[in-house]
């Protein structure tokens, strides 16, 4: 809200969107580090099989249903797949916030599927966008650079924060405050040297560089001294996505904006399925709902259909719009669902 009234499509004070973005892109890279460090890689093999192949199923039957539907309204193959693709992901940014806050009603297992859950689809992010990079711009060598070029990012990452950075925090690790530094920037040089030199988007750039090092002792460190910054700068996304809608341009679109809403709802409903038959051991509806929004990472898959000509303008405005709306409806929604007895013992508890 505060986005939307401080932006250029609203009367009054309008802010300097380009400000608010770099603080947005800071609070993205910080809290999809911290998440990556989170997610040890080794602890996936702790967790319940059932939940991987989920949300391999979720992704790729909202991807194919919703290339169906789009179908329907003249949408092109490749244009539906990008957007039914922006729909099926869930933002990490949200998922963190709602298990974080005081209000929340989910148990320790819910909150535990929803945040592997929305990791699992940003690594399966990686692998998307570079197959849809290379169908989207088949008639030059552009796809299969930018594969290239994750690859190559991967494994450079994976030296460097398996041998070098850990040296380094750990030589670093009795000076507070430089320990602190040492990590931010870690994080941000990370993110810019994926975003600039191997051309990854830089969210996905920082949480392949969380992943990578979340199997050092120094991880745990590393991510206490990170969240406070992560909080405040991540605050700024939501103002930055907020200044990006025009409400003028809702009526012109609102067919697309219902479209989007209904893929985000049929995203619900597949969580929701998938968790049942699968038997994860988290509330299935209460985990539907907090996945039920689109998030940072659709914004770089629309962009990548948007430079392709497969997305048109009001269709990207009515899923940015849609991303707002169910950015609100998931975060207030997911509180409403009842307090399990563990929840209300470890409340009392506290």
């Amino acid at each position: 809200m505060v986005g939307l009234v401080v932006g250029p499509f609203t009367p009054g004070y309008v802010a300097d969107r380009h400000q608010i973005q770099l603080l947005a892109d800071v609070g993205v890279v910080l809290l999809l580090f911290e998440v990556g460090i989170e997610l040890d890689l080794r602890t996936l093999r702790r967790e319940p099989l059932g939940i991987v192949a989920a949300t391999c199923l979720q992704v790729a039957l909202g991807v194919a249903i919703g290339m169906v539907l789009l179908s329907a309204f003249g949408v092109v193959p490749l244009g539906g797949a990008t957007l039914a693709l922006a729909a099926a992901l869930s933002s990490s940014v949200v998922v963190i916030n709602i298990t974080r806050s005081r209000r929340r009603t989910t148990d320790l297992a819910t909150e535990r599927a929803l945040v592997v859950w929305a990791v699992l689809q940003d690594i399966m992010t990686l692998v998307a966008a570079a197959v849809l990079t290379v169908l989207l711009f088949p008639g030059s060598d552009g796809g299969a650079a930018t594969v290239a070029k994750l690859i190559a990012f991967v494994a450079l990452v994976g030296a460097v924060h398996t041998f070098a950075v850990p040296r380094v925090l750990r030589a670093v690790r009795a000076e507070g405050d430089t320990f602190l530094i040492s990590t931010v920037a870690i994080a941000l040089s990370t993110a810019a040297l994926g975003s600039v030199i191997f051309a990854v988007p830089i969210a996905l750039a920082a949480f392949v560089a969380g992943l990578a090092l979340s199997t050092r002792p120094e991880a745990a460190e590393a991510r206490r001294e990170v969240l406070p910054f992560r909080d405040l700068f991540a605050v700024m996304f939501f103002v930055g996505v907020g200044t990006l809608v025009d409400p003028a341009s809702l009526p012109a679109n609102i067919l697309w904006l219902a479209i989007a809403i209904g893929l985000v709802v049929l995203k619900v409903g597949l969580v929701a399925a998938l968790a049942r038959v699968f038997h994860i051991p988290a509330r299935p509806l209460q985990l539907g709902v907090g996945l039920g929004q689109l998030g940072e990472v659709s914004f770089v898959v629309l962009g990548l259909g948007v430079s392709a000509g497969v997305v048109t303008s009001g269709q990207f405005a009515a899923f940015l719009s849609a991303a707002v709306l169910t950015i609100a409806i998931s975060a207030v929604s997911v509180r409403l669902f009842p307090r399990t007895r563990q929840h209300a013992d470890a409340i009392g508890s506290a």
